[in-house]
């Protein structure tokens, strides 16, 4: 296994779990900390945090495609969407569809990590 993968997978294993739990508790939290300073920020915090996930994920089962990793995480953000209402926020479509991108762009680069790693050694 060339080293880049390796790194990331080791990263990813220790790192994906306290991960999900800190998007669970950004998404269900009633109060978050308000981390936007302009417009689109709320957004490009959901797409990285997604990202996050997906290209963990990707990266710990390794170099075969397994798309139902998008799925599963892409539904898990639908399910916090719907949950938020039960803390007293708003559920929010945009907020879905910077996670699905998120999710996308993070399984597609770990993938790349996966294909092209080996061969720039």
């Amino acid at each position: 296994m060339s080293r880049l993968p390796f790194l990331l997978r080791t990263l990813s294993r220790w790192l994906f779990w306290p991960g999900v739990i800190l998007v669970v508790w950004g998404e269900l939290t009633p109060n978050p900390p308000d981390l936007t300073t302009g417009f689109g920020w709320d957004k490009l915090q959901h797409f990285t945090a997604y990202f996050g996930l997906a290209s963990m994920v990707t990266m710990i089962l390794g170099p075969k495609p397994r798309p139902s990793i998008i799925l599963d995480i892409i539904l898990l953000s639908g399910l916090l969407e719907l949950l938020q209402r039960l803390t007293g926020r708003d559920a929010d479509v945009l907020d879905l569809v910077a996670n699905s991108m998120g999710a996308i762009s993070g399984f597609t680069v770990a993938l790349l990590v996966w294909r092209l790693a080996p061969r720039m050694e």
